[in-house]
């Protein structure tokens, strides 16, 4: 086997894989890539057992073979060589010589057939979606922060991608919180399927400024992202998300216009004082027109911030000021509404006029 490539191009790749080989696993072999090199194609592949990373390097030239190698110790060598080298990998029986002009080092390697088969989506049966990079990355990142890292409830673990009303939803929620985003308005494939959250966090990062549309693939158990010369593919949860919607408060009369950046600053205030208390400050409609904003008294003392809006109906709710800082991070526009009904009722907060992004927050006991 052998590859020639650019120091930029191979350490790009490398540095991409070898994220999840992390060297805390029962198999040596997963700390390994695994390089094959057949008619021209050359692909670096990980694998945790749980998801695999791919990507497919164009190289000037190559000669067919297989091989694995300890994935960051190639990553960390290779990223060390001067940048613009042309560099060679060569491989006899287990050993890999890399070399790049007056540098060169021999790593000792192991054969491919140890390294686990990965698994393959079935394309006949597979449900797919198109969508631009960018609408995918902000519909993840509104959604993921309220997923939740309590293993004995692995559905909550991950976002949850389904269809209603003809629109691809994707949606999150670790039981104090919930988030939706529509991530597409028209589709004509039904999907129900829950990926982890560290698989989704793991494309994010993969995601290349190159990139402009990522392809997404279900099948039964698995998961398959498509972005440019990368592809992860994910074992899916195996679990019943909640039926969130029945979630979605229907009777919220009390309702305020509020702008983002104000409530942004005074929750930021009134969480100062609240860390001894759990972060919870009080939200409160007062008639003729104002929101206030406030923290719990405590020994360090309080704090109370007030906002001019209208008011139809005086109320308040006692909230964790972190996740309600979340939530307002994620809104795209400044003009926001907040909703909410009573001091046990879920309040809800919106763009004004997307309708496209929901975050629920449950109120904290008074």
């Amino acid at each position: 086997m052998k590859i020639e490539v650019t120091q930029e191009k191979l350490s790009k790749a490398l540095n991409l894989v070898s994220r999840i080989a992390t060297g805390k696993v029962t198999l040596p072999v997963l700390n390994n890539v695994l390089i094959r090199v057949d008619n021209k194609k050359v692909t670096f592949t990980t694998t945790n057992l749980d998801m695999a990373v791919v990507d497919y390097l164009p190289v000037s030239s190559s000669s067919d073979g297989v091989v694995t190698v300890p994935a960051r110790l190639l990553a960390e060598f290779v990223s060390n060589l001067p940048k613009g080298e042309n560099i060679t990998i060569s491989a006899k029986d287990t050993k890999i010589t890399i070399s790049a002009g007056k540098y060169s080092s021999t790593i000792n390697g192991t054969l491919a057939d140890d390294f686990p088969e990965l698994p393959e989506i079935n394309e006949k049966e597979a449900v797919v979606f198109k969508m631009g990079v960018d609408e995918f990355k902000t519909g993840i990142n509104q959604v993921i922060i309220a997923s939740s890292n309590d293993l004995t409830r692995p559905a909550l673990t991950g976002v949850y991608f389904n269809t209603i009303n003809n629109e691809l939803a994707v949606a999150a929620t670790d039981g104090y919180r919930l988030a939706e985003k529509i991530l597409v308005d028209k589709v004509e494939s039904e999907v129900a399927a829950i990926v982890p959250t560290n698989s989704l966090q793991e494309v994010m990062r993969s995601l290349g400024e190159d990139v402009e549309e990522i392809e997404i693939s279900f099948s039964e158990d698995l998961v398959r992202f498509r972005m440019g010369e990368v592809e992860i593919i994910s074992k899916l949860i195996d679990g019943s998300f909640p039926e969130y919607r029945k979630l979605f408060p229907a009777d919220n009369d009390i309702e305020v216009e509020l702008p983002k950046d104000e409530l942004t600053r005074v929750a930021k205030l009134a969480a100062l004082f609240s860390r001894e208390v759990g972060g919870s400050i009080i939200c409160e409609t007062k008639k003729p027109g104002s929101f206030s904003v406030k923290s719990v008294a405590n020994e360090f003392g309080e704090n109370d911030s007030e906002i001019e809006t209208e008011v139809n109906t005086e109320g308040k709710v006692n909230l964790n000021s972190r996740f309600l800082l979340d939530a307002l991070n994620a809104l795209e526009e400044n003009k926001i509404i907040f909703t909410f009904a009573s001091k046990i009722s879920p309040i809800l907060i919106k763009n004004k006029k997307s309708k496209k992004y929901t975050h629920i927050i449950m109120p904290l006991n008074s």
